[in-house]
């Protein structure tokens, strides 16, 4: 559905800090569902941690809320190019259910809530293989 070169045009993320690989559904308005193919040669794991090196949870976090970034700008017709940007605003209900690891595919989901005046709220969560990761409702800005 899109590649990393059509995210890297509703995102204004760049290596290392770009956390979604691939969007593999979309409707506008309504819901995504993308992925985060995690690789040991990614610099958060030497530090988190050496030696059972997980993928943080606020990263995981953040992952989710980009996928959310793209169904927000793709529903509203805009590209990282209109001079828009996202900003996280908060999150609600966070829970983290699963350490995410090297080798995992994280499916990244969100689905919109409600949109008024530029603030979106979205459902979000993320799984491996069907075991959900992590969940939240969260607030994104677009200013």
């Amino acid at each position: 559905m899109m590649d990393i070169t059509d995210i890297r045009r509703h995102l204004p993320h760049r290596s290392p800090f770009l956390l979604v690989d691939r969007v593999v559904e979309l409707k506008a308005g309504e819901f995504i569902v993308a992925y985060k193919n995690l690789s040991i040669n990614e610099p958060y794991f030497d530090g988190h941690f050496p030696d059972n090196p997980i993928f943080p949870g606020v990263l995981l976090l953040e992952a989710m809320a980009q996928a959310a970034g793209i169904l927000g700008f793709y529903s509203q017709g805009k590209t990282n190019d209109d001079g828009s940007t996202y900003y996280f605003a908060g999150a609600d209900k966070l829970r983290f259910k699963r350490p995410c690891v090297p080798g995992d595919r994280v499916m990244l989901r969100a689905t919109v809530v409600s949109q008024r005046r530029g603030i979106w709220k979205f459902d979000v969560s993320s799984d491996v293989e069907g075991e959900l990761a992590a969940s939240a409702t969260i607030l994104c800005a677009d200013r």
